[in-house]
C-alpha cells in the first residue's frame, strides 16, 4: 500500500512539473488552420462566421484571448483580412507550422537567460495567428505572437497589400530569426513602467534587443542596427537633441513614413544599453539594472543614461528640451475663418490649415477634439498644397453647430522630422 502511494504522488509530481514546464504554446495555429478550412468550405458569411468563432476563437488558448483583446481581434476582422488576402494565406501557411521546429531553441534561449538573470520571471509564450495587426506583444507575463507576420519570409506573397510594409518587413525576415523575436518579448515582460520620454521609450525597446544578443551569444544583425552602427555619430547627435521630449514619431514604430531607416530609437538604447554593460565591472549586474530600470522614473533613466557613459558631455535637460520645443511647426492660422469664431458660414467647403514651415506630405492626422465625435465635421480626405505649407480639409458643414477637431503631432511633422504642436480648433456654425 505504501509503495502505491509513494508512486502515486510521484506520478502527481512529475504530471505537475510537466505542465508548469511548458513555456511555448503552439495549439493556437492548428485550430486556425482547421478553421481556414473550414471557411474555404462555403461562401456563407455567417456560415464563415461561425467556423472562425467556434473552431478557432472560442477554442483558443489564453494567449490568444489576450492577443485578441490586445489588438481589437474578432471573428468578421479574420474572415475579411481571409477573404481580402488569398494568395498571402495560402504562401504563408506553411512558414506557421515552421514554428513548432523552433520550440526546442526558444525554450534552451530561456535556461541560458535565467542563467543571465536569475531574479527571471516565468513567462508563458503563445504563438497564435492574428489579423495582421502585430507580429508580436506582450500583456503581463504573457508573450503574444503574430505567427501570420511573425514567420513572414521573403517569399511571402505581398502582392494583394495596398501598403508595402509588409513587404519590407518580411524582405529583412529570416524564419530563425523567430527565436530572438521571442527573446526580445520576453524581455518585455520582466520589465516595469510607461515609459514618459523619447529616452525611456528607446532604452526600454532597445534593452530587449541588447538581452537578446547577450542571450544568444552573437551580435543581433536587425536592419536598423546595422544601418544604426554605419550612421551612429549623426544619430547620436540628433538624438540628444530630442530623446527628453515625448516625440517618438521619428525615431519610433513610424513603419513606411521613416525618412531612412524606421525604428531607429530601437537603436539607441540598444547603443546606449550596450555601452552601459560594456563600462561596468559586474557584468551580471548591469543585466539585472537594464533589466529593473523603472520607466515611468524619467530621473531614474537619465542617470542610467549618465552611468552608461554614452555621452561624454554634461546634458543640460532644460535647454534640450526648450531648443527641442522652438523647432516644432505650428499652426499658424486657419482660413476661411478663425479658430474660435462663431458666426461661421454653413457653405464653408474647405478650411485650410497654414503652418509655420513646410510639413512633410507623407502623414497627416486629424482626430477628434475635447468635444468629441458629435462636434467632428464630416470630411473628406485632406491635401496638401504644393509647397506643403498647408493642408486643406473638405466638410459639410450644418447650420447652427459646434464643431471641433485636433491636429495631432502623432501624424504632422515638419519636413526636418519634427512633430507639430498640437493644436485643437473650435468654431460654430450661423
Amino acid at each position: 500500500m505504501k509503495i502505491r502511494t509513494l508512486l502515486f504522488t510521484l506520478f502527481l509530481y512529475f504530471s505537475a512539473s510537466a505542465q508548469t514546464a511548458q513555456i511555448v504554446f503552439t495549439s493556437d495555429i492548428d485550430r486556425f488552420w482547421q478553421a481556414y478550412d473550414s471557411v474555404q468550405t462555403t461562401k456563407d458569411s455567417l456560415r464563415q462566421l461561425q467556423y472562425i468563432q467556434t473552431l478557432y476563437l472560442d477554442k483558443g488558448t489564453p494567449g490568444l484571448k489576450a492577443f485578441m483583446a490586445a489588438r481589437n481581434y474578432n471573428a468578421p476582422l479574420y474572415v475579411n483580412r481571409i477573404r481580402q488576402y488569398p494568395a498571402f494565406w495560402a504562401s504563408i501557411r506553411p512558414n506557421t507550422f515552421s514554428v513548432k521546429q523552433y520550440v526546442p531553441q526558444i525554450e534552451r534561449s530561456i535556461e541560458r537567460f535565467k542563467e543571465l538573470y536569475p531574479a527571471l520571471k516565468d513567462a508563458k509564450m503563445y504563438f497564435t495567428v492574428g489579423a495582421l495587426r502585430s507580429g508580436g506583444t506582450t500583456s503581463g507575463n504573457l508573450v503574444l505572437i503574430g505567427t501570420e507576420i511573425a514567420t513572414g519570409d521573403s517569399t511571402i506573397d505581398v502582392s494583394e497589400f495596398p501598403s508595402k510594409w509588409l513587404a519590407d518587413v518580411f524582405s529583412k525576415q529570416k524564419p530563425d530569426n523567430i527565436v530572438s523575436l521571442n527573446i526580445h518579448e520576453y524581455v518585455h515582460t520582466q520589465q516595469k513602467g510607461e515609459p514618459k520620454d523619447l529616452l525611456s521609450l528607446a532604452i526600454q525597446e532597445g534593452s530587449c534587443d541588447f538581452i537578446t544578443e547577450l542571450v544568444q551569444g552573437r551580435p543581433l544583425l536587425t536592419s536598423y542596427i546595422v544601418y544604426g552602427d554605419a550612421h551612429e555619430a549623426a544619430l547620436k547627435e540628433k538624438f540628444k537633441q530630442e530623446m527628453f521630449s515625448d516625440g517618438f514619431q521619428s525615431w519610433m514604430y513610424e513603419g513606411n513614413n521613416a525618412a531612412t531607416m524606421a525604428d531607429l530609437g530601437y537603436y539607441m538604447g540598444y547603443t546606449i544599453c550596450r555601452s552601459y554593460y560594456k563600462n561596468a565591472k559586474d557584468k551580471k549586474k548591469a543585466v539585472a539594472e537594464i533589466i529593473e530600470l523603472d520607466y515611468a522614473d524619467s530621473l531614474a533613466v537619465q542617470n542610467f543614461l549618465v552611468r552608461s557613459g554614452y555621452y561624454k558631455e554634461k546634458l543640460d535637460r532644460p535647454a534640450l528640451m526648450q531648443a527641442y520645443q522652438k523647432k516644432r511647426p505650428v499652426v499658424e492660422r486657419i482660413e476661411p475663418f478663425t479658430n474660435g469664431d462663431t458666426t461661421v458660414s454653413a457653405d464653408t467647403k474647405e478650411i485650410r490649415f497654414v503652418f509655420s514651415t513646410v510639413m512633410s506630405p507623407a502623414r497627416y492626422s486629424f482626430s477628434q477634439g475635447s468635444g468629441g465625435k458629435e462636434q467632428y465635421p464630416e470630411a473628406e480626405k485632406p491635401q496638401f498644397a504644393a509647397d506643403n505649407r498647408s493642408i486643406v480639409l473638405k466638410v459639410k458643414l450644418e447650420p447652427g453647430r459646434n464643431y471641433n477637431l485636433t491636429l495631432t503631432d502623432l501624424g504632422f511633422k515638419s519636413a526636418d522630422g519634427y512633430p507639430l504642436v498640437p493644436y485643437e480648433v473650435k468654431f460654430r456654425t450661423k
